[in-house]
């Protein structure tokens, strides 16, 4: 029989509702020996308590006071989804009161305030502590991840990975709180939507030894919603050049670009990762989410990139048909599997069918922190 493990969420806005979704969708998945009951939800504002409520009888209490869900010893993990600057607060608290917790990117406001959370995770270690990142779930990120572990590419030529949004394209759209330090954090978009972008070279163990970033602010005020115009001090965009290795070859250093716009004309919300290697390359975009490019090399003049129609093959199986697209939807299913999968079994079902790991998000506040070091000063700064 499939167990249950009862879960309250802390910060019960989009994504929140987004696992409350996948949570009553579990019957879509074939194989899991784990799943989700939602019994409690804590959040400020008491209007999103009545969508809960309204829809999942399972919720039993809601509060605005997340020490009040953290109490109930009923409550067996936790997904935590609320600013950056409540990161360390309150994601150690969810560790130090022994839930398991999926926590939103990326890991604290600062590498102090992630030192404080890794250090949490330290002195708890029976605690699994995940951090939220869907699209490596993509039918088609998963062939790569198999591709990367066959180790069809050769030697690496170069590596691009991207997040980007149009979402602050308009300058009179008012501010909100990630356009705010004191919330956000001085990472600006890199803190907001860097974790998507690393998941992949992270996983496949390629570290950035060193970057020179170039971060731009394009928008410095916003309207504020009552009239007036305030600053708008965090960064917009950032590309990250580095240089990184494969663990397989790691005198080889190749080029590794990672990019996180929040204003890129044209981009509503697009995922990329392109590999270039000598035996094979590979390209996917959830600009067209079923198609995966890949090109062989097998010597010669001859090369041609392949476009692969991916059907719905997942890491997770489910009732879903093959034939059928893949979406944003199923991914967040994926990454909740993959969750409860490593709550029950220890580790992850394959190596790119895990979700970002408390190290991993360690390694992309080095990244960042390192980011901010390389605009001020115009250099190029090692990680190593």
């Amino acid at each position: 029989m499939t167990k249950t493990l009862k879960f309250g969420i802390i910060g019960g806005g989009l994504m929140g509702r987004e696992f409350a979704s996948a949570a009553a969708r579990w019957c879509h998945l074939l194989e899991s020996d784990l799943r989700p009951e939602l019994i409690a939800v804590c959040d400020t504002n008491p209007a999103i308590h009545t969508w809960y409520t309204g829809n999942f009888p399972t919720v039993a209490k809601t509060t605005a006071d997340y020490r009040e869900l953290l109490a109930m010893p009923e409550i067996d993990a936790v997904y935590c989804a609320v600013p950056h600057n409540l990161h360390a607060e309150i994601y150690t608290a969810v560790i130090r009161a022994g839930k398991h917790l999926m926590g939103e990117k990326p890991f604290g406001i600062d590498k102090a305030a992630n030192d404080q959370i890794t250090q949490a995770i330290r002195e708890n270690p029976d605690v699994i502590v995940r951090c939220s990142s869907e699209f490596p779930f993509y039918p088609a990120v998963q062939a790569i991840g198999k591709m990367i572990d066959e180790h069809r590419f050769g030697r690496i030529i170069e590596v691009e990975t991207g997040f980007l949004h149009s979402s602050d394209l308009d300058p009179n759209k008012p501010i909100n709180w990630k356009r705010m330090i004191e919330f956000n954090g001085e990472y600006g978009c890199m803190g907001d939507l860097g974790i998507h972008a690393c998941h992949i070279p992270f996983r496949a163990g390629w570290y950035p030894k060193n970057v020179r970033a170039i971060l731009r602010k394009l928008v410095t005020e916003r309207p504020d919603g009552k009239g007036g115009k305030v600053p708008c001090k965090t960064w917009d965009n950032a590309t990250l050049f580095c240089e990184a290795a494969d663990p397989a070859a790691p005198d080889d250093i190749f080029p590794l670009t990672v990019k996180t716009f929040r204003i890129a004309p044209g981009e509503k919300d697009t995922w990329t990762v392109r590999i270039l290697g000598t035996e094979t390359s590979a390209f996917f975009s959830t600009k067209n989410p079923r198609r995966l490019e890949v090109l062989e090399y097998g010597g010669g003049a001859k090369q041609n990139w392949e476009q692969i129609d991916m059907g719905y093959d997942t890491a997770f199986k489910t009732i879903t048909g093959g034939i059928f697209e893949f979406g944003f939807p199923d991914a967040i299913l994926q990454m909740w599997a993959s969750f409860l999968y490593e709550i029950e079994h220890g580790e992850p079902k394959n190596r790119f069918a895990g979700c970002v790991t408390p190290d991993e998000a360690a390694a992309s506040h080095r990244l960042f922190t390192a980011a901010l070091e390389s605009q001020k000063t115009g250099q190029t700064v090692s990680l190593t």
